[in-house]
C-alpha cells in the first residue's frame, strides 16, 4: 500500500548520509547538517552523535565566512546556529519542568506517566527543526534582506507581527487544524500526532511532514509579513520564534501553571491564552478545543469544551497528586549517573545507564547541584508507575554513594530516611522499600532502627533482600554441590549459606572472622551444619566453578577461579569481569509484569522494564498485602515464599 504523500520523513532513509548529500557550497540545504544531530542537549543517548556534528562543518564554516566578510557582524547563518541552539534550549527547559514531579505532580493534568513506547514514538521529535531550518535558510537566501540592513530592534515590527498573528495565523491554524480531524486527514496524517496520549512538550512537535509545513506557514506568516512592510529585525526573529516556542511548550506541559483565580478576577483571558488543562482536553476527546493559542476562535466557531475552565480550576488547586501504594527509597549514586534522571534528558534516562562522555560536560553543574542538594534539600519523589491500579512512586534520598561512606554524614542521613518513612506513614503509604546503602547494616540495622523507635507504624519497611537472595539462589545451576561465598558473613551471605546448607550443598564461606562464621553456623540445622566450611583464601576453591560474590574482586582475585566459573553476585558496584575464560552474572533484579503502564526511565544500569530485586522485593509486599516489617536479618524460612509469590503476580527474572 503506498503511504499518502508527506507522511513521512524522506531523510529517514538515509540515516547518516542524510546530511552528506549536499556540497559544502549548497548552504540552504547544508542546514541539515545541524538539524540532523544537533539535539545535543536533548538527546545524548543518540548512536553516531560525533559522527553527525562534524558533518556540520560546511554550515560551520559559512556561518565563519560570514562573520569576517560582515565585519566581525553575526550573519543569518550564524543566527540561525543560535536561534535553533535556543529554540532546542526552551523545549529541553520545558520538559525539565513538567517533568519535575517533586514539584508538579499534584498539578499534572492527565496522571498516567511517560512510557517507553512514546518516548521512542518521539525520539525524532526535531524533526520539525529540520524543516523549518531548511524553509528559514531558503527565505534567508531568497527573501530576508541580508542581516546588515537589518535592525536590532524595531518596535513597528513587534506591532505587526503581532496583529498579523491575531488576523492570519491563529484563524488559519484553526481552520487546517479541524480539517486535520477530518477522517482521511486524521487517519493517514494527525493519528501519529494523537498517539502521544500524555501531552509533553516535545510531543508538540510530533507530527508528519505535511502538519508541520502547515505549522511552519502559520509561523512565518507573522515574520514575513513585518519584513514586507519594512519593519522586520533581528530582534523580531528570535523574540517572535522563541515566544512561538514557549507558548507551545506550555500548553504541551502537562502540568497547569494557571491559578485558576487569574481567569476569574479577569474573564477575558479564557479567550486570549489557552492552557494546559484546555490543550490536553483537545488530545483526549479530539472534537473540541482546536485554537492553536487562542481560544476564542474556538469560541467563534463552537468548538470550546465546556467544562475546560471547570477542569483547569479543579487541577490548578493541586489536588490532583494521588497517594501511592508503593515507594521505592532510593539514593543517588554518583555525580555523573544523577543526570540519569526523567527531568534531565529522557533519551539518556530511558535507556540503562552507561558512562557517556558528554555528561561530562554538565559535570560542574551536577556537582554543584550535589552541594546544594546536600545543604538544602531533602527527600523529593523522582518518577512513578502504575500497576493493576496501583501508583508506584520512586523517591530520592538527597545524598550520594560516597556520602554513606563519611562518619560525620550518618546522622543526617538516617534523618532523611526517617522523615521520608514518617511522611509515607503520614500520606497512607503501605509500603515503603529501602533501596541499597539505606538499608546499610551500619548504618541502621537494614531498617529495624526505624521500626523499633518507632513502633506504631503503619506503612511497612521492607529491605527486599528476601527476594533478593531468593533471585541469586535460583539462578545456582540445579545440580550444583559446591559453592564459594565471598561476602559471607553479610546479610545476604548469612542467609544464602544457611539456605544453601539445607540442600546438601557445600559452602566454602570466606572470611578472617572465625566468630562470625560460628556465630552462622550454629543456626543452621546441627545435620548441616558440616556444609558450612570456612576459608580464609582464595585458592581454597581452585577447584570450585560456583563463586557467589557479595565482595569486590580484583583480576589476582579471580585468578584462582577454574575456566568456566560463573560469578554470580551481589556486590554494588559489579565485578569487572576480567576473565575472557569465565561468565559473570548481573546483579539480582526481576523484569515487572506486562501490564505495568506509565513506566519510561530505567533503574541506574538495569534494562527497561527490569528493577533491583530490592525495589522487586517491595512490589510483591504491597501486592500480596503482606502486614509485617521486613528489616533486620532476612528469615531464611521466607526465601521461597516470597520467590513463589513473585512469579505469581507476574514479576521474572531478568
Amino acid at each position: 500500500m503506498v503511504a499518502a504523500p508527506l507522511s513521512s520523513w524522506p531523510w529517514f532513509n538515509l540515516g547518516l548520509y542524510k546530511a552528506c548529500t549536499q556540497s559544502s557550497s549548497s548552504f540552504p540545504l547544508c542546514i541539515i547538517f545541524l538539524m540532523s544531530s544537533c539535539d545535543l542537549i536533548n538527546r545524548l543517548g543518540r548512536e553516531n552523535l560525533i559522527v553527525q556534528y562534524l558533518l556540520c562543518a560546511p554550515l560551520v564554516a559559512k556561518a565563519v565566512s560570514e562573520w569576517k566578510s560582515h565585519g566581525e557582524g553575526a550573519g543569518w547563518s550564524l543566527h540561525l546556529l543560535i536561534l535553533f541552539s535556543l529554540r532546542s534550549l526552551v523545549f529541553q527547559l520545558w520538559h525539565s519542568f513538567s517533568n519535575m514531579l517533586y514539584y508538579t505532580r499534584r498539578r499534572r493534568v492527565i496522571p498516567h506517566g511517560l512510557d517507553f513506547h512514546q518516548i521512542d514514538r518521539e525520539w525524532d521529535w526535531d524533526n520539525f527543526l529540520i524543516l523549518q531550518a531548511l524553509v528559514a535558510s531558503m527565505a534567508v537566501w531568497r527573501v530576508v534582506p541580508g542581516s546588515d540592513g537589518v535592525p536590532v530592534v524595531q518596535s513597528k515590527g513587534w506591532l505587526i507581527a503581532l496583529l498579523v498573528h491575531v488576523l492570519v495565523s491563529e484563524p488559519v491554524f484553526y481552520l487546517v487544524h479541524r480539517s486535520f480531524h477530518g477522517d482521511y486527514l486524521f487517519s493517514h496524517y494527525h493519528s501519529i500526532h494523537h498517539s502521544s496520549l500524555v501531552p509533553q512538550p516535545m510531543t508538540a512537535t510530533f507530527g508528519t511532514p505535511l502538519e508541520n509545513l502547515a505549522m511552519t506557514a502559520v509561523m512565518a506568516a507573522p515574520l514575513l509579513g513585518a519584513f514586507a512592510a519594512g519593519h522586520g529585525s533581528v530582534g523580531l526573529v528570535y523574540s517572535y520564534v522563541l515566544a512561538f516556542d514557549f507558548l507551545r511548550c506550555l500548553g504541551y506541559s502537562n502540568v497547569e501553571i494557571f491559578p485558576s483565580q487569574l481567569f476569574h478576577s479577569l474573564p477575558f483571558l479564557r479567550y486570549l491564552i489557552y492552557t494546559p488543562t484546555y490543550l490536553s482536553i483537545h488530545h483526549t476527546e479530539k472534537d473540541c478545543n482546536f485554537c492553536l493559542f487562542m481560544p476564542l476562535f474556538d469560541f467563534l466557531g463552537n468548538t470550546m469544551n465546556n467544562k475546560s475552565w471547570d477542569l483547569q480550576k479543579e487541577i490548578s488547586s493541586g489536588k490532583n497528586g494521588g497517594v501511592p501504594d508503593f515507594v521505592f527509597l532510593a539514593h543517588v549514586v554518583d555525580v555523573i549517573s544523577s543526570m540519569h534522571v526523567p527531568f534531565v534528558f529522557r533519551s539518556v534516562s530511558s535507556k540503562p545507564y552507561v558512562a557517556n562522555p558528554f555528561l561530562l560536560v554538565l559535570w560542574p553543574c551536577a556537582f554543584s547541584t550535589m552541594l546544594l542538594m546536600w545543604v538544602l534539600s531533602k527527600t523529593f519523589s523522582l518518577s512513578f508507575y502504575h500497576l493493576r491500579g496501583r501508583l508506584h512512586q520512586t523517591w530520592v534520598v538527597p545524598r550520594y554513594g560516597f556520602q554513606y561512606f563519611l562518619p560525620f554524614a550518618s546522622q543526617g542521613i538516617n534523618e532523611q530516611i526517617e522523615m521520608a518513612i514518617l511522611r509515607a506513614d503520614k500520606l497512607g503509604i503501605r509500603v515503603l522499600s529501602l533501596a541499597a546503602l539505606n538499608k546499610n547494616e551500619s548504618l541502621n540495622g537494614g531498617g529495624t532502627l526505624f521500626v523499633n523507635k518507632h513502633p506504631d507504624l503503619k506503612v511497612r519497611v521492607v529491605h527486599g533482600n528476601t527476594l533478593t537472595a531468593a533471585v541469586i539462589l535460583n539462578e545456582l545451576p540445579r545440580n550444583v554441590k559446591e559453592v564459594i561465598l565471598t561476602g559471607a558473613t553479610s546479610k545476604l551471605g548469612r542467609a544464602i549459606a544457611l539456605y544453601l546448607c539445607r540442600k546438601n550443598i557445600r559452602v566454602m564461606m570466606l572470611t578472617l572472622s572465625t566468630e562470625r562464621f560460628l556465630k552462622i553456623q550454629k543456626e543452621a540445622p546441627t545435620e548441616y551444619q558440616h556444609y558450612l566450611v570456612q576459608v580464609t583464601k582464595y585458592r581454597a576453591a581452585k577447584n570450585c566453578k560456583t563463586w557467589i560474590v557479595g565482595k569486590w574482586l580484583s583480576l589476582r582475585d579471580q585468578q584462582w577461579a577454574p575456566a568456566g566459573t560463573h560469578f554470580h553476585q551481589f556486590v554494588v558496584p559489579p565485578i569487572i569481569g576480567f576473565r575472557r575464560d569465565c561468565t559473570y552474572g548481573n546483579l539480582a533484579a526481576m523484569r515487572l509484569p506486562k501490564d505495568v503502564k506509565g513506566l519510561g526511565s530505567c533503574e541506574y544500569t538495569m534494562e527497561r522494564g527490569v528493577v533491583h530485586a530490592c525495589h522487586a522485593g517491595g512490589v510483591v509486599h504491597s501486592l500480596e498485602g503482606w502486614t509485617h516489617h521486613e528489616v533486620g536479618a532476612i528469615d531464611v524460612e521466607r526465601i521461597d515464599v516470597v520467590w513463589r509469590a513473585a512469579l505469581k503476580h507476574g514479576l521474572t527474572p531478568a
